[in-house]
């Protein structure tokens, strides 16, 4: 019998309620596998708080990080791929860029425009690997080539932030690749007019577009652990049929190699560009 009329057994009800965490409150870092709250890596430029790895950050969060507030204006937005293949496949051309320009909010993978950096007058293009890998179509390599003739009409420093794994753009054939001469082409004039190219790479600068403007700056410069080359590493291995060295194709490999002159991390960046203006000004006449 139980004291005070009370059952000896205790009943308590079990629910299968769970607290869940919303989606987006946290990211786990693609290099050391931590997890961080997504705000503290947004407002660290989108590089990891733990390793100092450098994620993709958006074309539009890049001119946000380079260019002086409110000082950006941007060339060329009306220009539009077409599709001069008639490209089909699991997705056609055009059903590829209708996606791609809801996912990221571009017309194409490249913005360029003028502003100021740290006050310095300079022309910027910078290309996104979230639009079809970054890969350079007509559009891409019109929209650089008139920035860079900009530059060069005006006696301003150009600086090209290139993100590019998809090299020049399948979709449009041959025509992509003639924007890999076209863009070099401005860039050539450009050194003839005496007028400083910045090249800045990211992960990943690869195929066509490494081929070609982003592999001919004056100064080349690289985020930390950013893949930089034309063929990827497995494509390689597979063809000379040999081991590759441990890290190669790094930006870390490319500087012991003499490929890139610097690797600045993305908080620096900024600030290093407007020292390489400054220090070379005086003799860029």
């Amino acid at each position: 019998m139980s004291l005070f009329g009370k059952s000896n057994n205790t009943f308590v009800r079990v629910t299968n309620k769970r607290k869940t965490i919303p989606d987006g409150v946290w990211l786990k870092c693609p290099e050391c596998q931590q997890p961080s709250y997504t705000k503290e890596v947004d407002s660290n430029l989108n590089t990891c708080i733990k390793c100092g790895y450098h994620m993709t950050l958006s074309a539009r969060k890049r001119v946000e990080m380079l260019i002086d507030d409110g000082s950006f204006v941007e060339m060329d937005a009306e220009l539009l791929s077409l599709d001069p293949l008639s490209f089909k496949g699991l997705k056609t051309y055009k059903d590829k860029l209708v996606a791609d320009q809801k996912l990221t909010g571009l017309q194409d993978a490249a913005i360029t425009g003028h502003g100021t950096l740290s006050g310095r007058k300079v022309v910027l293009a910078v290309t996104d690997s979230q639009f079809i890998m970054g890969s350079m179509g007509s559009v891409v390599g019109e929209r650089i080539t008139r920035a860079v003739e900009y530059a060069t009409a005006n006696r301003l420093p150009m600086i090209v932030v290139s993100g590019s794994g998809g090299g020049a753009r399948m979709y449009e054939g041959c025509i992509s690749l003639m924007q890999m001469a076209k863009t070099c082409a401005a860039l050539e004039r450009h050194s003839r007019a005496k007028q400083l190219y910045i090249s800045v790479l990211t992960n990943p600068t690869m195929g066509g577009i490494m081929a070609s403007f982003a592999g001919v700056g004056d100064v080349i410069m690289a985020e930390p652990k950013a893949l930089l080359g034309f063929a990827g590493p497995r494509v390689i291995e597979q063809t000379v049929r040999q081991k590759l060295p441990k890290g190669f194709q790094t930006a870390e490999f490319m500087l012991a190699h003499g490929m890139i002159d610097m690797i600045v991390g993305r908080k620096d960046m900024k600030s290093r560009i407007s020292q390489l203006i400054d220090f070379t000004s005086n003799d860029v006449k």
